[in-house]
């Protein structure tokens, strides 16, 4: 009696089976992994926040925006800090002394709608609604204690803060601001004629 022919469909069917759940098992393991890091990652992908960008291109003539750089965490006596505040109407650069901003310094000039409005795009050119996650939002407390410099941006509503941005030189403590800060800078700064601060590391 001749045997019947099987072929190896028995034989390979099995392992084709084994095969597919191990690879099923390896994926599933990546996925999961891969969600842990990012739910455990400190750094997080800068993204452009439209509420931001809103508030920058909002060109009504109760809105503005500030500049704030602040130098080291010092001795009172020995602290510095300077704004610049663009607004519709006008441009304000103020020197300040100490953890009390004491004024010591203040350039005020005239500014129009059409300036504003090309200053603020400017800032949108220059990406300055990309922002980032941080820890701790907007609490900048001792950032920069000994050495660099704190850089932040605010969008204003009269003269009180509707947004604020940061970042500063600091490893460590990129903050919010994912806009290029030499960028940002160079902006505000050519909004002052001749401007000669006490300080101005920024390249």
């Amino acid at each position: 009696m001749k045997r019947m022919y099987r072929g190896s469909g028995p034989k390979i069917f099995p392992i084709i089976v084994v095969v597919i759940v191990i690879a099923l098992l390896i994926a599933a393991l990546v996925t999961v992994g891969r969600m842990l890091f990012a739910g455990n990652s400190t750094t997080q992908v800068p993204q452009v926040t439209s509420s931001i960008r809103n508030e920058v291109l909002d060109t009504g003539t109760t809105r503005g925006v500030r500049y704030t750089v602040r130098g080291p965490i010092v001795a009172d006596e020995k602290f510095r800090s300077y704004q610049i505040t663009v607004t519709p109407s006008s441009r304000v650069y103020v020197e300040y002394v100490g953890y009390l901003e004491r004024e010591v310094r203040r350039e005020t000039f005239a500014n129009n709608m059409q300036a504003y409005e090309q200053f603020v795009y400017a800032l949108d050119k220059a990406d300055i609604s990309v922002a980032r996650d941080v820890t701790g939002g907007d609490d900048m407390r001792g950032v920069c204690a000994t050495n660099g410099y704190l850089y932040v941006f605010e969008t204003l509503a009269g003269n009180t803060a509707s947004k604020t941005l940061w970042t500063s030189t600091c490893g460590g403590s990129p903050g919010s601001m994912g806009a290029p800060v030499a960028r940002v800078h160079a902006l505000f700064r050519n909004q002052i004629p001749d401007f000669t601060p006490i300080f101005d590391k920024t390249q």
